[in-house]
Parts: structure tokens; C-alpha cells; sequence
């Protein structure tokens, strides 16, 4: 079906004018008039603007001028993106009438490389509370059962991609909020290296914890966004200035050598997964080894520990980033990031700064144990449950795999693994080394390709 067209696929037809940038845009708004109805994960349609970028594309392409891979493609960005002249409103009642004067760095890049901006996807209220059914746009739904959370904060962004409505956009991800979603909705994420992609118009929601990165169908698609979107921003001061690596060309399939690490105690000891998402796990691993990797056990401080650092930090930045508006305007957030806040409001400065010593202590025995493995792999969380309210309290008692490498650092992946017995995705994350997205997308893509999940979509009626 042409709605389910890959970033690399419409690329190469694109490239040799088998494809117009106005028909693949026309097929995706048919898409989104289809179904989003019913999913929600758009709260923005830029519509005109797509269609006068996607016949722009096409000139340019007819007149022998190809940007690459991206040019013509359609995106959204996550409703936290600002992005100029376009409403940017972070799902949040504050920000109802919030129209940016500048777009953010990523917008600035896809715009260059020639992407078509097709809207903003839905969020958490500031990337943080949710799901919400009191702040300005009612929760995105998951198109592999409607019932079902595509979990967050990246929620639109997992399920526009799952449907088919858009080929590529940008998350954000500061405890797991791009690998979440792409988990819930059986897609991929990626959350780059701490620093390799500019945050700079992201709105923040922990200074020290936030990542900007991409979603898509595939590892070879976030590896052509990463094309685009990595590399050194002067004004985002977490931003680090190295050299950006061809992440496609990295796509060789070769993973034999390759020595995986898993941490065995966390899934054994600290927070066992479900059976059927252990067999998953452990039926991927035997995939990596059949293609000539080796699999071995690694030890890392308690993930608890990872996970307390984490959120006290995060409790305390976000305070710094909403209490004044709290304290002005309570009435306008939405009660489940107002109590997160107030939260936030009651950590000492002795707190927030022991828990900064402890996360690099707990970053740099992450970054040791990677000196004896190339990778580590282990789940990317259960598939997709109820849609929801949830207690707000659960932010402090629940334990994930994901949280560990924001405060690490790494770059890590989530991408399907297969399906359970109602259907819905499992994922599997593979975390890498500082700055080696290349090795951490070469064996997402060596997987998928030896694998049949990215042949099976959402069976979503309009």
C-alpha cells in the first residue's frame, strides 16, 4: 500500500521521479482524514503549507536539484517542537495561544534537507503528565487497538508513524519518551547520545535529562533523519561539537563479532519481565547470535538506583522550568503534571545535588561496563495496556529500562521484536556505546531485516 511507504523506499522512487513529493503528500493526508479521527496523535495540520512545500520539492527535484534522501518526505514534529508561525502548545493550556518566532534547530535542519512539515503530533502536557484527559487535546489513541496506550511523552509521534499518516518525525525523550511510544506502537526510536542532537527550541522538561531524536518504521529511516538532524547547535549548550558520522552508510547488515551485553540481574532480580516478553527477548538474542554476535552476561549498579537519581533531578529541574507559572496560574495545567510539579517543589538543594554526584557515578560505571561490550540489549518495556488514567504517584514507584540510559547518556533504540497473543508489539532496546548511534542503528537494521515484524501494520480501519 503506497500510505505505508518507508522513508528509504519513497526516497529511492522520489530520486528516479517514479514518485511525485505532491502524490506521497496527498496519500498521507487521505491517510490522516481516514483514521486520526479516532488516534488523535495529530493536534496540528499544516495542510497548505505541506502542499505548497511537497510542489516546491518536486520542481526542485524535476529540475535536476536533489537535497537527498529526506527531500520531499513528509513529518510532524512533537507539539514541544517550536516551530515559526505554526502553534506550538505542549498539549498544555498555558501555552493555548503560543505561536513561535523561530523554529527549533531540528525544524531548521529537515526544512534544509528539504522535508515537508505536515503538522505536530500529540504529547503529554510539557512532555511530562499524562495521559490526560483535562488538558487542551483529549490522549492519542494506539492504532493497534484503540483501547490500548501508545504510551508517551512522544504519543503522536508513535501512533502517526504505526498508522501510516506520516513517514518520519521527532520525538523527545527524558526517561524514555521516544523509545515508549515507539515500543507501544511497534515502531523504532532512537534516543541519540546525550548531546548529539540539538535541543535548542525543544521546550525543556529536564535540562540535564532531555534528548531530541527520531522516530520512524525502520533503523535505515532514523538513520536518514540522523543525517539530518545530528551535529553541533553553538546555542544549545548540552550540545557537543564531534564529528557526525554517515549513519546510512554504516547499514552494512555485518554484525558478526559483535559482543553483547545483557544485564542479567536486572531482569533476573530487580524487575523481571513477563514470561512471554523474556521468550521475545531471548528469542531476539538468538537472531544476533545466529548472525555471528556473542551474547554475555554484564554487571551494573541496581537499577533502582538509576531510576531515584534520575528523578529527583528531574522533579527539581522541572520546578525550576514551571513553578512560577504553577504559582500564578495552577488552574491551567492539567492535575496530573500540577501534582509533579509541586513534587518538584519539595526536593532540597541537598537532594538535587547528591543525586547529580550519583548519576556520574552511575554514568561512568555505565560507560566501564561498555569498555567489555560493543552493545547491551534487553527490553524496551511490556507492550501497550489499558488507555488509562494513571496515578500520579506511579512516576515514583514504577521501575523501567529505560530511564538507566538518560542518565548515562547513551544512545539507545527501541525497535519491534514481535507480537504477543492480542497482537500488540514487543520491543527490544539496544543500547550502545557514547556517540556510537552508527553500530546501535547497524544492528537494529541487521535485525529487522533478518526478521518478518516490519512486514505487519496496523489492521486500523477508517
Amino acid at each position: 500500500m503506497a500510505e505505508f511507504l518507508t522513508i528509504a523506499e519513497a526516497a529511492r522512487r522520489i530520486a528516479t521521479r517514479d514518485l511525485s513529493p505532491v502524490e506521497l503528500l496527498h496519500t498521507c493526508l487521505a491517510r490522516i482524514d481516514a483514521v486520526d479521527a479516532e488516534l488523535n496523535s495529530f493536534v496540528a495540520l499544516t495542510r497548505e503549507r505541506a502542499l505548497e512545500e511537497a510542489k516546491a520539492a518536486e520542481a526542485e527535484i524535476m529540475a535536476g536539484n536533489y537535497r537527498g534522501k529526506l527531500h520531499g518526505i513528509p513529518y510532524n514534529l512533537k507539539d514541544i517542537f517550536e516551530t515559526k508561525g505554526i502553534r506550538t502548545t505542549a498539549q498544555s493550556k498555558t501555552l493555548a495561544d503560543y505561536v513561535p518566532a523561530e523554529d527549533c534547530d531540528a525544524q531548521q535542519r529537515l526544512a534544509a534537507a528539504g522535508g515537508v512539515l505536515l503538522g505536530k503530533s500529540a504529547t503529554w502536557e510539557f512532555a511530562h503528565g499524562g495521559p490526560s484527559w483535562d488538558v487542551l487535546f483529549p490522549p492519542c489513541r494506539n492504532p493497534w487497538d484503540l483501547d490500548k496506550d501508545p504510551a508517551g511523552s512522544s504519543s503522536g509521534s508513535g501512533a502517526s508513524i504505526a498508522a501510516g499518516m506520516v513517514l518520519g518525525t521527532m520525538g523527545s525523550d527524558t526517561g524514555g519518551s521516544i523509545r515508549g511510544p515507539a515500543a507501544a506502537n511497534g515502531i523504532a526510536g532512537l534516543k541519540p547520545t546525550y548531546g548529539r542532537v540539538s535541543r535548542r527550541g525543544v521546550l525543556p522538561n529536564c535540562f540535564s535529562h532531555d534528548h531530541a531524536g527520531p522516530l520512524a518504521w525502520t533503523s535505515e529511516d532514523l538513520a536518514i533523519l540522523m543525517n539530518c538532524v545530528a551535529g553541533f547547535d553553538p546555542r544549545d549548550p548540552g550540545s557537543v561539537d564531534l564529528p557526525v558520522p554517515n549513519y546510512t552508510a554504516a547499514l552494512t547488515g555485518e554484525v558478526k563479532g559483535l559482543t553483547i551485553g545483557v544485564p542479567y540481574r536486572w531482569l533476573e532480580e530487580e524487575a523481571p519481565p513477563s514470561a512471554p516478553t523474556r521468550t521475545a527477548l531471548d528469542a531476539a538474542l538468538n537472531v544476533f547470535r545466529a548472525m555471528g554476535a556473542s551474547v554475555r552476561p554484564v554487571e551494573l549498579p541496581k537499577l533502582r538506583a538509576y531510576e531515584d537519581a534520575k528523578k529527583i533531578i528531574a522533579m527539581a529541574e522541572l520546578y525550576t522550568i514551571h513553578g512560577p507559572e504553577l504559582r500564578q496560574r495552577p488552574e491551567l495545567f492539567g492535575a496530573s503534571l500540577r501534582y509533579r510539579i509541586i513534587a518538584g517543589g519539595l526536593i532540597r538543594a541537598e537532594d538535587y545535588i547528591q543525586a547529580m554526584r550519583l548519576r556520574t557515578e552511575l554514568a561512568r560505571a555505565m560507560q566501564a561496563t561498555f569498555a567489555e561490550v560493543d552493545l547491551m540489549m534487553l527490553p524496551a518495556g511490556e507492550p501497550a495496556k489499558k488507555l488509562q488514567p494513571q496515578p500520579p504517584e506511579s512516576l515514583f514507584t514504577k521501575v523501567g529500562y529505560t530511564t538507566a540510559f538518560n542518565v548515562g547518556g547513551n544512545p539507545a533504540l527501541a525497535l519491534c521484536m514481535g507480537f504477543n497473543e492480542e497482537g500488540m508489539p514487543f520491543s527490544l532496546q539496544i543500547v550502545g556505546k557514547l556517540f556510537d548511534e552508527a553500530t546501535v542503528l547497524k544492528a537494529g537494521d541487521a535485525y529487522e531485516k533478518a526478521t518478518p515484524w516490519r512486514e505487519r501494520r496496523p489492521a486500523l480501519v477508517a
